[in-house]
């Protein structure tokens, strides 16, 4: 079956960078979209971002627009998010998601599997 490793959390302060890495396997990589998004305590999981099979086509949230990147190698069966000028409010378990469609990335119903998630923590 599908499974999907997140890594790269951590603990940062506020300015600095993190990259996330999510490899899948179970699954012909490059057919699939994916998606990241985060779940900050008390509060319900959020889109952060998503590409869609060849990388072609990204989409972001309004709060990391611009200091977020999402890339894909399909070569490697991984997504990755660098995560730059980073906030304390950007603290929070980040899952990486994989969708069969190409459409409707920001919605959580999108997504039929997901990794256990990595914990980012960002001091002020």
């Amino acid at each position: 079956q599908v499974q999907l490793v997140e890594s790269g959390g951590g603990v940062v302060q506020a300015g600095g960078s993190l990259r996330l890495s999510c490899t899948v396997s179970g699954r012909t990589f490059s057919n699939y979209a994916m998606g990241w998004f985060r779940q900050a305590p008390w509060k319900d999981r959020e889109f952060v971002a998503a590409i869609i099979w060849d990388g072609s086509d990204t989409y972001y949230a309004d709060s990391v627009k611009g200091r977020y990147t999402i890339s894909r190698d399909n070569a490697k069966n991984t997504v990755y998010l660098q995560m730059n000028s980073l906030k304390p409010e950007d603290t929070a378990v980040y899952y990486c998601a994989i969708s069969p469609r190409g459409l409707g990335l920001r919605v959580l119903a999108t997504y039929d599997a997901w990794g256990q998630g990595t914990q980012v923590t960002v001091s002020s």
